[in-house]
């Protein structure tokens, strides 16, 4: 049985540029997410056996896509109301994001998954919260308002099981999928 994500990965240096941003910041309550594991989630999967796990990695190689740019800017939370669970980054704005995310929402459906419900919301997750103080939090959105990254290129997006511990999740590539070359977007 396999846990399954789409995702992309961060480069080293907007991983470092997110690492030092973070560490400038106490939130009790956050567990920060380890910076080997900072990737763009564009589809959650969820439960695949063998077969559905073959048939969702043959229809991602059916998606046709091409390299775009993107960076990190501004902060906030999950929920947007009540107590929050997450703390995370916002990513810009690219049309090419978005529709490289349809792309991969129709292939793992024509591969037998369910549509997802919730609308995409681009972001990267850095704190996942357990009670914390509301207001502390609202410390850490105020002052981390106006933060952005460098831009970087999304040379390609991947398939990911992962396998819960007690230590938190490891994540494992089971495929990877190249976008052609074009003219970057900003």
């Amino acid at each position: 049985m396999y846990r399954l994500f789409v995702a992309v990965d961060l480069p080293e240096d907007v991983k470092d540029e997110l690492h030092g941003f973070c560490r400038d910041f106490t939130v009790p309550g956050a567990r920060w997410v380890n910076m080997e594991q900072l990737h763009l989630t564009l589809r959650f999967i969820g439960d695949a056996d063998e077969e559905l796990f073959q048939a969702i990695r043959n229809s991602l190689s059916l998606v046709k896509a091409t390299q775009f740019s993107l960076h990190m800017e501004g902060t906030g939370r999950f929920p947007p109301r009540g107590a929050p669970h997450i703390l995370w980054v916002g990513l810009s704005g690219s049309s090419t994001l978005l529709r490289l995310q349809n792309q991969v929402e129709e292939a793992v459906q024509l591969a037998g998954i369910s549509p997802e419900n919730r609308p995409f919301s681009p972001h990267i997750t850095l704190a996942r919260l357990r009670n914390a103080s509301p207001d502390a939090v609202n410390v850490f959105l105020e002052r981390t308002r106006e933060f952005r990254t460098s831009s970087f290129t999304v040379p390609e997006f991947r398939l990911y099981s992962s396998t819960l511990t007690p230590k938190g999740a490891i994540h494992t590539c089971e495929a990877a999928y190249p976008l052609e070359l074009a003219e970057i977007e900003s």
